[in-house]
């Protein structure tokens, strides 16, 4: 399996991000998310660069391979312009850069004062999205006049030898199948045997499927506790509250329902090595070929010593 680091965009600055990505390849993580927002989920994260500045930046301080995790190339930016940013990332990156799409969230993408639209109509118009942005990275003028999207006369000159491969997050039955489907590989945030599963029935068949999860490291887990729940209250909102809360104002009101235990849950606190195996077992026995693990706090780098010399030489 292979064991990479996820940037948080809504919790830290640029010039942070840049000394993480530097971090985990030196600790000997193989690969890296990064969030794509526009707002932070709530205020006491407190960040929210543009991703595709980030992005570019990385190219030059690692060699790491990206993964956007995920964007959302419906609403607040158009298909077109994610199918540009995704190409010159790609010639960044000289080919390690994988661009991950889903449906998104109300809290990112209303800020155009557009109706926040139902699942379906998402669904539909992610699909139309990806279709506008392969066709884009085949290098010829593009004219497309679907349901969602209009392009004219449009035409990708920066682009890599071999277009990106476009991942799809997934979580209810409907998304999954969108993303058996069209995707080239399968993107979560749940250790779920089931998902996994029915991606791979969907058409996914044996393509890379990465999963993440957030830890909050600290001299112990009763500190990492406290800082995750300080941090992100929000991992414990239920349902489908996350797609559509507008602001980082109504998250935090829904999380004054969240305990502390239900965000401890969602996280693996504190320093200890066998938690982290642990969690990372849980995602390869549901069938996941890559795991990504989030810190959540500021003592990123004793996360990085503890993978170095503790959980990467055990999985090797």
């Amino acid at each position: 399996m292979k064991i990479g680091y996820f940037l948080s965009s809504e919790e830290y600055t640029p010039a942070e991000l840049l000394a993480q990505a530097r971090g985990a390849e030196q600790a000997g993580f193989e690969a890296l998310w990064i969030s794509d927002h526009y707002h932070p989920w709530v205020d006491a994260q407190g960040q929210s660069p543009f991703v595709w500045s980030t992005i570019g930046a990385l190219s030059q301080v690692c060699r790491l391979p990206v993964t956007t995790a995920v964007t959302c190339p419906t609403m607040r930016i158009h298909p077109a312009v994610i199918a540009q940013a995704a190409a010159t990332s790609a010639v960044l990156h000289e080919g390690r850069f994988v661009l991950g799409v889903g449906t998104g969230e109300a809290l990112n993408e209303h800020i155009f004062g557009d109706a926040w639209p139902q699942t379906d109509v998402r669904l539909e118009m992610l699909e139309e999205a990806v279709e506008v942005i392969r066709e884009l990275w085949r290098g010829e003028f593009v004219n497309h006049h679907g349901k969602h999207y209009t392009v004219e006369h449009a035409r990708i000159y920066t682009r890599p030898d071999t277009p990106p491969p476009i991942y799809v997050s997934g979580f209810g039955p409907k998304s999954i199948e969108l993303a058996g489907r069209i995707g080239d590989g399968y993107v979560s945030t749940m250790p779920d045997a089931d998902m996994v599963r029915r991606f791979r029935e969907a058409g996914g068949g044996d393509k890379p499927c990465q999963g993440g999860f957030k830890a909050a490291y600290a001299d112990s887990a009763d500190e990492g506790a406290r800082i995750a729940y300080e941090r992100w209250p929000n991992a414990g909102v239920p349902g489908e509250l996350s797609q559509v809360l507008p602001s980082p104002r109504h998250f935090e009101q829904a999380a004054e329902l969240v305990s502390p235990e239900q965000v401890r849950e969602a996280f693996v606190c504190g320093r200890d090595a066998d938690a982290h195996l642990e969690m990372i077992d849980r995602y390869a026995k549901a069938g996941f070929d890559e795991v990504y693990v989030a810190n959540t706090g500021p003592h990123w780098q004793g996360l990085f010593d503890l993978y170095r010399h503790e959980v990467l030489p055990r999985l090797r």
